[in-house]
């Protein structure tokens, strides 16, 4: 008579196993709630602010708030109902039209109106984006440091231009034609993300600086 062999499981290691899928789920979870936030309604507008001065800035948009952005630094997006609405930030205030699925940055700079750019959103997950907001009288490209490769040419004064590109750590500088204005912070650069220089001042002092949301910073 044959005799059957059985192999059995010990009977630890099926909660075992659900509870490693389940904390896989939850960090999951918390990574993209930690990355995207709160889920938006349709038809929402979607704004942030930059802080181009030396002190902390609070902006204020219909009832959003975005308070104490750090000098040099950005909020994250907020959204808020499509509309027309009056935005306070710090001392002075300008009429803005955010319409839907729009993602918008309101930018304070020491003795310049605020003003209100608009950040086109990307969804490439394989590449990652390279933004320039140009803000000031002159226009620039954005070069590899030794001025060799152009990255994003001829951003017109007060325009925008931007490039899709492999995901690496890079240092790039700003160029006014053949004239390097400045070296760049080296910038890391992730697949599906936007990394946004913000360009201020005038053509005797720029000051140009790397923008990341801030949950893609670190």
């Amino acid at each position: 008579m044959t005799q059957k062999t059985r192999t059995t499981t010990p009977r630890w290691i099926a909660p075992a196993g659900a509870l490693l899928i389940g904390l896989m789920s939850l960090h999951a979870q918390a990574g993209e709630g930690g990355l995207y936030g709160p889920t938006a309604p349709k038809g929402s507008a979607f704004v942030r602010a930059y802080n181009a001065g030396n002190g902390e800035l609070s902006v204020n948009v219909g009832n959003t708030a975005l308070n104490d952005v750090a000098p040099l630094g950005s909020s994250d997006f907020k959204f808020l109902p499509a509309g027309s609405y009056s935005a306070k930030v710090g001392n002075q205030t300008l009429p803005v039209k955010l319409d839907a699925d729009h993602y918008y940055t309101l930018v304070d700079q020491p003795g310049v109106a605020p003003k209100l750019v608009e950040d086109p959103p990307f969804k490439n997950k394989q590449k990652a984006l390279v933004r320039v907001q140009n803000l000031t009288d002159s226009k620039l490209t954005l070069k590899t440091a030794d001025g060799k490769t152009p990255v994003v040419e001829a951003v017109a004064p007060q325009g925008r231009g931007e490039r899709e590109i492999n995901p690496v750590k890079v240092g790039l500088a700003l160029f006014d034609g053949d004239r390097k204005v400045s070296d760049l912070k080296p910038v890391t650069l992730q697949r599906g993300e936007v990394v946004c220089l913000y360009i201020t001042g005038s053509a005797g002092k720029l000051s140009p600086v790397w923008v990341k949301r801030p949950a893609a910073e670190g």
